[in-house]
């Protein structure tokens, strides 16, 4: 008489053509994932990051944090979808990005508090003053450690410095040449003069206040949500203070958690610290990058790790308690990062 595995086998290969794995229960997948692109990664979330849920990917500077959330978009992208970045701080880099996979035609780039974009030239209308912006760690040893600052903060004030070494200066009149002043014009005197507004020069506008910028990036975020479309909205608050960024009310958090489950949104949250709490599905915390030595004189790349900290819902694929302990997932994760002079990946 034949076992019921056997029969199992052979009705499912008799409807393999019509019901592949008829008598096969499907897993339970509470939340579908999309894959990070970094293997490490993605073993330790059991596939990559949740859909329709708010990630937060916490850590210092150089931890990781932009490296994974690049892979993450270049992923998104690949397949033909399209993305977001709501830049708060203005730490993306576009090289970086293509040189991470991502096409920048399928990216909508949001870059908070700029005004007249187009027609200002100096840098620092995109800088946020040191005040809101958390201080970079003290490097010790030659030349600040060997390897300089971070490489986001490299290129701030670079186009506006080469736009200043550009630009035509006029030679000062020498002592012995005759100077020509103009005379003040004095001023006439109009009725209803008084009540006008003076006008403002065209090319130069007020900059946003640093709070307003946080203010600008959660209702661009909000319009972004409600309109549909994204697959993927990265929110980059990773330069804010703490006494800045935990001033976002939860009921903001709570909101796009609602919006990512309806639009099924996958919300990337970058900080220093962690902002979202209850409403955030996944928490990775990066600790600082590790420089590489492959080299003795050349920065080949870092070695980081994660913390898989919280995880609001995991697998239960049966009920039936074993008698056994069951293995213990892992919670730590190590990957390594290369430059692109040095090889890729």
């Amino acid at each position: 008489m034949p076992s019921a595995a056997l029969l199992r086998a052979q009705i499912e290969a008799a409807l393999a053509g019509r019901i592949p794995s008829a008598l096969t229960p499907t897993p339970r997948v509470i939340r579908p994932v999309t894959s990070t692109g970094i293997e490490e990664i993605d073993e330790l979330l059991e596939g990559g990051l949740p859909v329709g849920a708010i990630t937060e990917l916490v850590g210092p500077e150089s931890s990781g944090r932009t490296s994974l959330a690049l892979s993450f978009i270049a992923q998104v992208t690949k397949t033909g979808k399209v993305c977001a970045w709501v830049d708060v701080s203005n730490t993306l880099h576009p090289e970086s990005a293509t040189a991470s996979g991502i096409e920048l035609s399928r990216l909508l780039w949001v870059r908070c508090g700029v005004q007249g974009a187009a027609r200002v030239r100096s840098q620092q209308a995109f800088s946020l003053p040191d005040k809101y912006l958390v201080p970079s760690p003290i490097k010790k040893g030659l030349h600040g450690g060997g390897f300089g600052t971070h490489p986001r903060n490299e290129v701030k004030g670079l186009s506006g410095a080469v736009g200043d070494l550009l630009q035509s200066q006029t030679l000062a009149p020498r002592c012995a040449e005759p100077q020509h002043r103009e005379r003040a014009k004095p001023a006439l005197f109009e009725p209803g003069a008084e009540t006008r507004i003076p006008e403002r020069d065209a090319r130069v506008r007020p900059l946003a206040k640093p709070l307003s910028r946080i203010e600008q990036a959660l209702r661009v975020t909000d319009l972004l949500l409600q309109g549909g479309g994204f697959s993927a909205i990265v929110l980059d608050m990773g330069s804010i203070t703490a006494e800045h960024a935990l001033r976002v009310p939860l009921a903001t958090w709570f909101r796009y958690r609602a919006a990512a489950e309806q639009t099924q949104a996958s919300i990337v949250l970058l900080t220093q610290h962690s902002c979202a709490k209850s409403s955030g599905e996944l928490l990775l915390r990066f600790q600082p990058g590790i420089v590489r030595r492959d080299e003795t004189t050349v920065f080949t790349g870092l070695t980081h790790a994660v913390e898989l900290a919280r995880r609001r819902f995991t697998q239960t694929p049966t009920n039936v308690i074993p008698l056994r302990k069951p293995p213990q997932s892992a919670t730590v994760a190590n990957w390594r990062s290369r430059t692109t002079w040095a090889g890729g990946a």
